[in-house]
């Protein structure tokens, strides 16, 4: 935060960037709908109210425990997660249980490390969560990065899954930068300097390589779209579609989730990124068809 902003221009970065992170995420999950599909194509909007998934959930205690401590405390952000968690949002099987653990007074370090016979999930669920978190931090675009790999551990403690929440932070922070968002090229290069190396960083240079691609279903078939749920084969392309389509959500979206794979995460995190800087707000149509954010979050916010 500089010495002039107020300390509420963080929060409603995050709270502007979850707004997009919900639309993403329960729009994207609507194309999981056998009936809704051929509207992709179409670029038509499914009927009825749009849930949201696990994504928003746990976004939702990002933002709350950045409102909270103004940074990440991981014991009150694993507690948060814990305690709020709901088995039908569609979590995965070993972060349900996980959670259920930690709910009933396990050590969430202890589970968290000992997930995938010690090495830790390396899936994409603290990437997914973590666009508000960027936004946050978009004074410091750094300290996004730490922050970030920070709240990963609570339930992701495999290099890659932290290193692609790191990633997906910086670029929410660049988004979100009171000057204005970077171009396409230069929001990618700043995000692969901000990340150790790693193949989410491997995949984010393969990217930025491949931002004069038209064809989303070519960059997704050399990058992945989150088909096999881990952070390298969906934040790289997550962040080559919103680097495109920065302050143009709609474009943003449709690019994102025509190309299938883990549609609600892609679109999740693309919608975060997104919808963090000013112009990258979600149509309000689509907004008011999302179902309401959690009234926790509002008392905690």
């Amino acid at each position: 935060m500089t010495a002039h902003s107020s300390p509420d221009e963080p929060l409603g970065r995050a709270l502007a960037s979850l707004r997009g992170l919900s639309v993403g995420d329960a729009l994207g999950s609507q194309f999981f709908v056998p009936a809704n599909y051929p509207l992709l194509g179409r670029r038509e909007l499914p009927p009825g109210t749009w849930q949201w998934t696990d994504d928003t959930e746990m976004a939702c205690s990002v933002v709350a425990v950045l409102a909270a401590h103004h940074r990440v405390d991981q014991d009150a952000l694993a507690h948060s997660f814990a305690h709020h968690h709901d088995f039908d949002r569609g979590y995965g099987p070993a972060v349900n249980r996980l959670l259920r653990l930690v709910r009933e007074g396990g050590d969430w370090r202890e589970l968290a490390a000992a997930l995938f016979n010690g090495q830790g999930s390396w899936g994409n669920g603290a990437a997914m969560r973590i666009a508000p978190l960027g936004a946050w931090y978009a004074d410091d675009p750094e300290q996004a990065t730490h922050q970030a790999e920070i709240s990963a551990y609570p339930t992701h403690q495999h290099r890659e899954a932290v290193v692609g929440a790191m990633a997906v932070a910086a670029a929410a922070a660049l988004a979100a930068a009171p000057s204005g968002p970077p171009g396409p090229h230069r929001l990618l290069d700043e995000v692969i300097a901000l990340v150790p190396k790693s193949a989410v960083g491997a995949g984010l240079r393969r990217a930025r390589d491949m931002l004069d691609y038209d064809d989303a279903g070519t960059v997704a078939a050399v990058l992945g779209c989150g088909r096999r749920t881990t952070a390298h084969d969906t934040v790289p392309f997550a962040l080559w579609s919103a680097a495109r389509a920065l302050g143009t959500y709609e474009e943003a979206f449709w690019t994102t989730a025509q190309v299938g794979g883990d549609v609600d995460t892609t679109c999740a995190i693309v919608g975060g990124v997104v919808a963090a800087g000013k112009a990258g707000a979600p149509p309000a149509a689509w907004t008011e068809r999302v179902e309401a954010l959690p009234a926790w979050l509002t008392a905690a916010t």
